[in-house]
Parts: C-alpha cells; sequence; structure tokens
C-alpha cells in the first residue's frame, strides 16, 4: 500500500489575475503555450483526452496536439481506435493540459468532430517515415499475440514502400475539437489556486473566477 498523505509541494509562482487575461481564450491558450515553449515544458502539447460511451462510460488517453484552427484543437489518430469509436457515440469530449513546470493547467470542453481527408493527408506526409510506417503498420487497440507481429508487419511496410510515398492508410484520421469552455489554472500557495473559466454563451466568451 501507498502512504501518501505526506506528498505535497507548496505551489509559488507569479501571481495571476483577471487583468492577465487575454478576452478570447484561443489567445490566452497561445499565450500560456508559447511561455511553456520557452520554460522548457517537456512536451508541452501533450493533453489527456477524455472521452466516454453512448452510456457515459469514460475513459482517458494522452494524445498530441497538431494544431490550432479554424475555432479548434486538432488531434490525429486511428479512427478505428477506442476513443474514435466513442467520439462517434458521444461527441462531447474535455482535454486536459498540464504543465507541472509552471503549476498550470489548461482544461477544454467541446465537441470533435472529424477533420477533411485532405488535412489528414497534409499531415500524414509532414511526419517522419518511422511514423508513418507505425500507424500503417497498428490497427490501434487492436488485441496482438505479440510485439514480434507488429514488427514484422512494420518491415513489410517499410519493404513495399521502399523509395515511394507512404499513403495513409484508411483507418487514419483527425479530429477538431469544437470548444465550448476552457478553464485556465494557476497554482498558488496555500492551496488558494487561481482558476478562471471561459464560457461560449450566445457567440460571446463569458469569463469568470472560480473558487479554488
Amino acid at each position: 500500500m501507498l502512504n501518501l498523505k505526506q506528498l505535497r509541494r507548496e505551489y509559488q509562482y507569479q501571481p495571476f489575475s483577471r487583468d492577465d487575461l487575454a478576452p478570447n481564450p484561443f489567445d490566452q491558450f497561445v499565450k500560456w503555450f508559447e511561455e511553456a515553449k520557452r520554460v522548457g515544458v517537456m512536451e508541452p502539447n501533450a493533453m489527456v483526452l477524455a472521452t466516454a460511451t453512448a452510456e457515459g462510460k469514460p475513459s482517458t488517453r494522452t494524445v498530441l496536439l497538431k494544431g490550432v484552427e479554424n475555432g479548434g484543437f486538432i488531434f490525429f489518430t486511428n479512427i478505428e481506435s477506442r476513443k474514435a469509436k466513442e467520439i462517434g457515440q458521444n461527441p462531447l469530449v474535455s482535454v486536459t493540459f498540464l504543465w507541472l513546470e509552471m503549476t498550470r493547467q489548461i482544461t477544454i470542453e467541446g465537441i470533435a468532430e472529424l477533420v477533411s481527408k485532405e488535412e489528414t493527408s497534409g499531415y500524414f506526409a509532414s511526419r517522419p517515415r518511422g511514423s508513418q510506417l507505425g500507424s500503417s503498420a497498428s490497427r490501434q487497440d487492436q488485441i496482438i499475440e505479440s510485439r514480434e507481429i507488429l514488427e514484422k508487419r512494420y518491415q513489410e511496410l517499410e519493404k513495399k514502400y521502399e523509395g515511394k510515398s507512404i499513403p495513409p492508410p484508411e483507418y487514419w484520421g483527425g479530429y477538431r475539437i469544437i470548444p465550448s469552455r476552457f478553464e485556465f489554472w494557476q497554482g498558488q500557495e496555500n492551496r488558494l489556486h487561481d482558476r478562471f473559466q471561459y464560457v461560449l454563451d450566445e457567440g460571446v466568451w463569458q469569463i469568470d473566477r472560480l473558487s479554488p
């Protein structure tokens, strides 16, 4: 068993007030993201994606943000995966960015929708060749008997596409999360953290401070 009662850390970071917030949450996200890059946060685009079935059974995993454009947050994945199947049943999702080096967290809630095949193909072409082959070799979330089977499939594809471009597999695509709510969290002393939410109300972003 683990005794975690004394495992704690006091947060001490710069003050964060309502006046520090941009009127638009996308601008605020970009500001914090650029700061996270400057201080050397490891994988600042890593986000925990929460999905749920039609019955409300939740699941989470970490994915990588690959774009902020057209009013949404974009990530790519296998569209036969568990996450994709759950999005197909229930498009309401949530993502969380945790940047411990800055004691900051951003949570975004919204609806996920498939991006176009053109966007998918464009991003797939920009990936390292090894990542392209890896995505083609893997049928994400399906049971396999051994790692050797996966590696054999990778090697077969490597040989098949030697000297050729690799097309994105039919089971690979992207999603755009259209937000309806943002929460920006800044850790502070004595657990008196600063929390602000943006909620979209009839096309206008309303900003409120939340109790920690």
